[in-house]
């Protein structure tokens, strides 16, 4: 593995992580700097999302986490593209309803003018708490 390359893999883990903990704080100006201006996010129960719409939600106050953290972490770079995996586990409320599930993930950043933007999220379907 090249220093570039492992250079490439920690920063994109690091970005990841700072968003997963920006959504956690609902931190929209966090959020906005990270993700690329068309980016799409389709959602475990198949619902698309645009930039605007996380921003949105965000920014309302709607959705309170307890906790938003993923683990097992993998990240993969091919040179201006890097994709990460995890499993993601959250709980807190929607609109006052309680939520707790995990699920797995994948993020693809881009690198666009040498900095690395959030482009595409997938996230499977939510699979039940431990």
């Amino acid at each position: 593995m090249t220093d570039q390359l492992i250079e490439d893999q920690k920063a994109v883990a690091a970005i990841d992580t700072e968003y997963q903990a920006a959504v956690e704080k609902n931190d929209a100006a966090t959020m906005d700097r990270i993700l690329a201006d068309d980016f799409v996010l389709i959602g475990s129960r198949g619902k698309v999302f645009t930039k605007a719409d996380l921003l949105e939600e965000a920014r309302s106050g709607r959705v309170v986490y307890e906790y938003q953290t993923d683990s097992e972490q993998a990240v993969r770079v091919w040179g201006d593209t890097a994709v990460i995996t995890a499993l993601l586990s959250a709980k807190g409320t929607e609109d006052g309803e309680p939520f707790h599930y995990k699920l797995w993930f994948s993020d693809t950043y881009v690198r666009i003018s040498g900095e690395w933007k959030y482009v595409l999220g997938q996230a499977a379907g939510r699979l039940a708490p431990e």
